[in-house]
C-alpha cells in the first residue's frame, strides 16, 4: 500500500519575530549607522561654535529672545549632555553591535575556513592564475613541498586529497592575512566601547539617577549645608565630573556638578585642604605656572596625603582625579573708598569680602543702593601696543576704523606691534539699585600710560550686562598724580554758584576793564557754555544730556551751517577758558596753589575736558577705589570619577589596530591544484586577495618561481 502520509508543514514563523526583522536590519545597516554619525558631527560642530553652560541672558542677548528660547529647549547650550545626544549615542552603540552580532560569526568561520573544497575548474576564473607540469615529481610529494614552503612564508595551509580515476590528486589550500578580518571586528568594537565610554563618563547615569532617584537640580543660593538632600548625589556616585573651589587655609568636599538648569552637589569620599596656592609670572606679568599644594583627607581612615597638583599633573586618589583647573579669588578682604561724582554723594570708607555685599543707606548715596564686591584682580595684563588696547576705550568710544577694517580681507592687515604689560590691580563691583537692576564696574587703581604723548589715566570701567564689554571712563592725572583734580572739576562744574564765579573770573581776565559791556556778552556766552556742558540747560530740542555733545547740538539748532564751525571754535575755546578758571577755583577752596600755565596743565585740561564730557554717561553717583586688600587665593580644581575612561583607552587601542589590519594587510587566498601526469604532475594554481595591489602581482609572481619553477614576467600571470 503506498505511503498516504503528507509531511508536515514547517512551523511558521513567529509574527513577533517576522516584525522585529526589519527593524533589526535597519538599525544593522550601514546607512543607519552613517546617518547617526552625521547628526553626531553636526551636534559636535554646534557645541563647538555654541559656547556651551553660559548664563540664559548671554543667549538672549547673543540671539534674541525667540532663538535664544528655542536653542534653550533644544539643549544647544547643553549639546553633549542632551538627553538626544546621549539617545543618539546609544543607538549608535546599539546598531554597530548589531553589526558586529551579524558578520563576526560569518568573518570567523571565514578566518577557520581554508576553503579547500574548490573546484580545479574554478582556478581558471581567477585573474591571477599559472599553470606548468612538474616533471619527476609525484603530486603527493609536490603537495609536501609546496606546503612547507609556503609555511616558510607566512602562510596557513591546508593539504586535501583527492581520489580520482589517474590516481589521486592534491589540492594545496593556503590563506594569509586573515587579521583584516580581525581588523573589522577591532574597529567595530572600538567605536561602540568609545561610545560606552562616553556614555559612563557623560551625564547619562547622573540623569539617571534624577530620572530614577529623585535628584533635582538646585537654583537657589545661601549656604551649602542648607541645600536639601534631593540636591545631593551619593559619594558612591559611579560617575562624576565636577568643580571643587577651595580657599587657602580652607577645606572642602563637595564639588559642583554644572546642569543645564541647576547645581548638582557631589559629596567626595575625601576632603581637600589647600595648604598653600603658588603662581609664577613671565617678566610680562603672564602666568607661566599655577599649582596647588594640598593635603587629602580621608573620611573613612582618617589619613592625611600631601600632594602637589599642577596643570596636566593630576593627583589620582580612591580613583578619583583631581585636575588644577584654574584659580580665582578665596575671598579677599577690601577696603573701598567712595569719590563723589554728582552732588548728594558723601565719600566715605567701606569694607568688604569678595563674593559678598553690603547696603549703601541714601546718606551716602542720593538714593539707597546695594554694593556686591565681585572680583579682586592684583595682576592685570594688557596689550598696549598698536593693535588698539580696547580696555582704553571711552564711555562713548565708537571704534569706526576698527569696524571697517574687521569687515576687510586679509590684504588690508598689516603688522601690529603687541606690547604686553602689568597695569596693576584692578576691583570688579557692582552697584544694584532698589528695583533689582544691577550695573557692573572695573576700575583700575593705577594710572595707565596710554601713549601719544598724554597723562597718564584712570581707567573707570561699566557695562550693562556680563555680554557686553567694558567700557572706560579715562580720568586724567592732577599735578598731585591722583584723580582728585578732576572729581573736585566735576562736582564744582554741577555747582551754579561756582560756574557763575568762573564766568565772572574769566570774563575779568579775557576783556580789557575799559569794555564792560563785551564782558558782560562774554559772561552771557560763557554762562550758557558751561550750563550746556554740565546738562542743567536744554537746548532748543529740549535736549540737555550734557558734554561736547550738548554743545554741538546747540550750534546745530542755533546757528546756520554756514557759521557753524568759527561759531564752534569761539563757543569751545570760551568753553575751555571757563573750565579752566573753574578748576582753579577748586584748588583755591582745596588751599592748593593755582595751575601754572603750562604744557602740563594745558594736557591736563585737554584730557578733562573730554572726560567731563564723557562723565555724563557714566551711571553712577560715585566712583569706587581700592584703598586697601588682603588677598585670599583660591583654586579651582576639577575633580573626576571617570570608570569610562579606560573603557575609552582600550576603544582607541582597538581602533588603532583594527583601522591598521584593515588598511595594511591583505587577506590573500592561494591554492594549487596537483594532479598525476605521467611520471610527474601538473600543477594549476591561482591567487585571490580583498584589495587590489602592485604587491600581489609580484608576490604571485614568486610563488610561482618557487612552487611551478618557471619565472612569470608581470603582475598577473597567465
Amino acid at each position: 500500500m503506498p505511503d498516504s502520509s503528507i509531511a508536515a508543514p514547517a512551523p511558521p514563523r513567529a509574527p513577533r519575530a517576522q516584525a522585529l526583522r526589519p527593524l533589526t536590519e535597519l538599525l544593522a545597516s550601514m546607512r543607519f549607522a552613517i546617518a547617526l554619525l552625521t547628526v553626531i558631527c553636526i551636534a559636535s560642530v554646534i557645541g563647538t561654535v555654541m559656547k556651551q553652560h553660559e548664563p540664559v541672558n548671554n543667549y538672549v542677548n547673543q540671539f534674541g529672545p525667540f532663538w535664544a528660547e528655542l536653542f534653550l529647549a533644544l539643549k544647544l547650550n547643553a549639546v553633549y549632555s542632551a538627553w538626544w545626544f546621549l539617545l543618539i549615542l546609544a543607538f549608535l552603540v546599539i546598531s554597530t553591535s548589531l553589526c558586529i552580532a551579524r558578520h563576526t560569526p560569518k568573518y570567523l568561520a571565514d578566518i577557520r575556513n581554508y576553503k579547500e573544497n574548490i573546484r580545479e575548474k574554478s582556478l581558471q576564473a581567477f585573474g591571477m592564475k599559472a599553470s606548468g607540469a612538474l616533471a619527476g615529481e609525484a603530486p603527493q610529494a609536490a603537495a609536501q613541498r609546496i606546503g612547507e614552503l609556503l609555511v616558510r612564508r607566512g602562510w596557513k595551509v591546508r593539504v586535501q586529497e583527492r581520489p580520482g580515476a589517474a590516481g589521486a590528486g592534491f589540492m594545496v589550500a593556503a590563506k594569509a592575512g586573515a587579521a583584516n578580518k580581525i581588523g573589522y571586528i577591532a574597529a567595530h568594537s572600538a567605536i561602540v566601547l568609545i561610545c560606552l565610554g562616553g556614555l559612563l563618563d557623560g551625564d547619562l547615569i547622573v540623569r539617571a539617577q534624577m530620572l530614577l532617584g529623585g535628584k533635582t537640580p538646585y537654583t537657589g543660593g545661601g549656604l551649602i549645608s542648607e541645600v536639601a538632600p534631593e540636591h545631593w548625589l551619593s559619594p558612591n556616585n559611579p560617575t562624576f565630573r565636577g568643580n571643587l573651589v577651595v580657599s587657602e587655609g580652607t577645606q572642602s568636599s563637595t564639588a559642583v556638578l554644572s546642569q543645564s538648569d541647576g547645581l548638582l552637589l557631589q559629596e567626595l569620599p575625601f576632603t581637600v585642604e589647600l595648604k598653600k596656592f603658588i603662581v609664577e609670572h613671565y617678566s610680562t606679568g603672564m602666568p607661566k605656572l599655577f599649582a596647588s599644594e594640598i593635603v587629602v583627607h580621608d573620611k573613612e581612615t582618617g589619613a592625611a596625603t600631601p600632594a602637589r597638583i599642577e596643570v596636566n599633573h593630576p593627583f589620582n586618589y580612591r580613583g578619583v582625579e583631581i585636575y588644577q583647573s584654574s584659580f580665582d579669588d578665596g575671598g579677599s578682604q577690601v577696603r573701598l573708598r567712595a569719590r563723589p561724582l554728582v552732588p548728594g554723594a558723601a565719600p566715605f570708607d567701606i569694607e568688604g569680602v569678595i563674593g559678598g555685599s553690603a547696603q549703601l543707606a541714601a546718606g551716602k548715596l542720593p538714593e539707597a543702593m546695594t554694593l556686591e564686591f565681585s572680583a579682586l584682580r592684583v595682576l592685570n595684563v594688557e596689550n598696549m601696543g598698536e593693535e588698539g588696547n580696547t580696555s582704553g576705550a571711552d564711555v562713548r568710544r565708537v571704534d569706526l576704523r576698527g569696524s571697517i577694517e574687521s569687515r576687510l580681507g586679509a590684504g588690508n592687515k598689516t603688522v601690529t606691534r603687541r606690547e604686553l604689560r602689568n597695569v596693576g590691580p584692578s576691583i570688579s563691583y557692582k552697584l544694584r539699585d532698589a528695583a533689582g537692576q544691577a550695573r557692573e564696574f572695573n576700575n583700575y587703581m593705577l594710572p595707565i600710560d596710554m601713549g601719544d604723548g598724554q597723562l597718564p589715566v584712570y581707567l573707570l570701567g561699566v557695562r550693562e550686562t556680563p555680554a557686553e564689554p567694558f567700557r572706560y571712563l579715562r580720568v586724567p592725572i592732577d599735578s598731585e598724580g591722583g584723580m582728585e583734580g578732576f572729581l573736585r572739576l566735576r562736582l564744582a562744574l554741577a555747582d551754579p554758584l561756582l560756574r557763575e564765579a568762573a564766568v565772572r573770573r574769566y570774563a575779568a581776565m579775557a576783556v580789557d576793564a575799559s569794555r564792560p559791556d563785551l564782558a558782560e556778552q562774554l559772561a552771557i556766552s560763557a554762562t550758557r557754555a558751561l550750563a550746556l556742558f554740565a546738562g542743567t540747560e536744554v537746548d532748543a530740542r529740549g535736549r540737555g544730556n550734557g558734554g561736547l555733545q550738548a554743545v554741538s547740538q546747540f550750534i546745530e539748532s542755533n546757528v546756520p551751517e554756514a557759521e557753524r564751525e568759527r561759531a564752534g571754535e569761539v563757543l569751545v575755546r570760551i568753553l575751555n577758558g571757563a573750565l579752566f578758571e573753574l578748576a582753579q577755583l577748586t584748588r583755591t577752596q582745596a588751599g592748593l596753589a593755582p595751575l601754572p600755565l603750562d604744557e602740563g596743565t594745558r594736557s591736563f585740561m585737554a584730557q578733562a575736558v573730554l572726560s567731563l564730557s564723557d562723565a555724563q554717561a557714566y551711571p553712577a553717583p560715585v566712583v569706587l577705589e581700592l584703598a586697601d586688600f588682603n588677598q585670599v587665593q583660591a583654586s579651582v580644581f576639577q575633580v573626576a570619577r571617570a570608570p569610562g575612561k579606560n573603557v575609552v583607552y582600550l576603544g582607541c587601542a582597538l581602533l588603532i589596530l583594527g583601522v591598521f589590519a584593515m588598511l595594511y594587510v591583505r587577506d590573500r587566498r592561494l591554492w594549487v591544484w596537483l594532479a598525476p601526469q605521467g611520471g610527474g604532475a601538473q600543477a594549476t594554481m591561482a591567487m585571490s586577495s580583498n584589495r587590489k595591489a602592485l604587491d600581489n602581482g609580484r608576490e604571485f609572481a614568486q610563488l610561482t618561481t618557487h612552487i611551478l619553477g618557471t619565472p612569470v614576467d608581470g603582475g598577473s600571470p597567465r
